[in-house]
């Protein structure tokens, strides 16, 4: 009975002490440093036009900042997104650090960290914050519309706005994150062995994930359709490198599985990266693109250049080229749906790349090899590497109403075993008179080995 009473005592203590901290209001200024609370509210707070100042800074170690589903709202003196500005929440130089619940919106970045170990970031919405005003019009595409994430040594891609960014962060978790109608989504510099899952990043402009100098991470069941620009049906279909998943410039051993990345510029976009270019040396390479849906990209299902890696099981329709893979090598392009794409796989001066178990259907071209003649003088990656076309090998594919299953010039030692299939195609420019339903399957001669300059079908 006393040990009741003693239990009761304490419980009534402990809501004593929850009540002694009520929630707080958001405020400008705002430096917080231990766990809180927010007030469920709307607050319509101003950031200066900086980023180097936020509205509210968040440093220290093993906090929980609970938002309490509160609306933070910037920028009330614009009223149009690619007019919004400022930095809504910093958090630097912290460990172990969980932000959840916050709605923001209406700020040129959403939420900036920085040199934080252990960054949780759960079930937070940062749609409608900054985002570009197109020129481009729905009958004449505007050059100047074109994004370039190339080099970020200095976070130029902050210009573009970010929901998130992630700046030399390690074992980051970002789930339940919300990005609609914005530009860029979360944006990763600097960051390692993070798990970011369970996100919907859809409708917006400019990248839905993207990482720059980022390794080890795993990037998982995120939805990240539509995030598209340079697209007017019927008319043009450029992209103008938007993207589901931007990897770029040594970024490295991360997995992609099981993301839907549809109707983006590129559904998955990987270049190894400017040091890659000037010295050969590195790329973003060991990299696994697993079990995705990266359909109706009016340019690239998956780009993936100058790097290795593996490329296994994804769904790819309706792209210009369902992969592109230039100057790839040992490369594994593994069990791949490629649909009525214009074009299944391209790999200009790739070498010793793997093309097994892939289905192609109604592709224009299905597998398409080939190096030019010349390299571009300023290019250190082709002046300091072996860049032929060369050691390709095709084993168990199989292409059906492909009109043009392959197409190899100036390619040298190319296998293409018996085990592939070919069912409905076109020789030497002339459809075989036999209806495609009923055409036997047809192969090369087993090991096979064409020679350099060798125009197959």
């Amino acid at each position: 009975m006393r040990l009741a009473s003693f239990a009761f005592v304490l419980a009534v203590l402990g809501s004593a002490c929850v009540d002694s901290n009520p929630p707080l209001p958001l405020e400008a200024g705002m430096r917080i440093n231990q766990s809180v609370t927010i007030q469920a509210d709307t607050f319509r707070l101003n950031a200066l036009d900086s980023l180097e100042n936020p509205l509210i800074l968040i440093e220290g170690e093993d906090l929980v900042i609970d938002f309490n589903n509160s609306l933070l709202i910037g920028s009330n003196d614009r009223p149009r997104p690619n007019e919004f500005y400022g930095l809504a929440v910093l958090v630097r130089n912290s460990r172990n650090v969980t932000i959840k619940n916050a709605r923001i919106r209406g700020f040129k970045v959403a939420l900036l960290a920085e040199n934080v170990e252990g960054l949780h970031l759960l079930d937070c919405d940062f749609s409608y914050n900054y985002r570009q005003r197109l020129k481009s019009t729905r009958d004449r595409e505007n050059l100047e519309d074109w994004l370039s994430y190339h080099d970020n040594e200095q976070d130029q891609w902050l210009r573009y706005g970010a929901a998130a960014y992630l700046k030399n962060c390690r074992k980051a978790l970002v789930r339940g994150l919300v990005v609609k109608n914005g530009q860029n989504g979360l944006l990763m510099s600097g960051c390692d062995s993070s798990l970011v899952y369970n996100n919907t990043i859809q409708f917006n402009s400019g990248v839905g994930i993207g990482l720059y100098r980022s390794s080890y991470n795993r990037i998982l069941y995120n939805r990240l359709d539509w995030n598209v620009r340079g697209y007017s049906h019927g008319i043009y279909a450029r992209g103008q490198d938007s993207a589901g998943i931007l990897v770029y410039e040594q970024s490295s051993h991360n997995v992609f599985a099981f993301n839907s990345a549809t109707h983006s510029g590129d559904g998955f976009f990987l270049w190894a990266g400017q040091s890659t270019m000037d010295t050969g040396e590195g790329g973003c390479n060991d990299n696994l693109i697993y079990g995705n849906d990266f359909s109706h990209a009016p340019t690239n299902g998956v780009e993936v250049t100058f790097s290795s890696n593996q490329v296994i099981g994804n769904r790819l329709e309706d792209c210009k080229y369902g992969i592109w893979a230039g100057y790839s090598w040992q490369s594994l392009f593994f069990g791949n749906q490629i649909k009525d794409c214009g074009i299944g796989i391209a790999i200009e001066h790739g070498q010793e790349n793997r093309i097994l178990h892939n289905l192609f259907l109604r592709d224009s071209i299905g597998v398409q090899l080939w190096e030019r003649p010349t390299q571009p003088p300023d290019w250190g990656y082709a002046q300091l590497r072996d860049v032929r076309s060369r050691d390709h090998t095709l084993n168990h594919n199989r292409f059906f109403e492909v009109p043009f299953p392959l197409d190899v010039r100036r390619t040298g030692n190319l296998s293409v075993t018996d085990s592939n299939l070919f069912r409905g195609f076109q020789f030497e420019g002339n459809l075989l008179a036999e209806p495609a339903a009923e055409l036997p399957s047809y192969a090369l001669t087993d090991n096979a080995v064409l020679p350099a300059s060798s125009p197959l079908f």
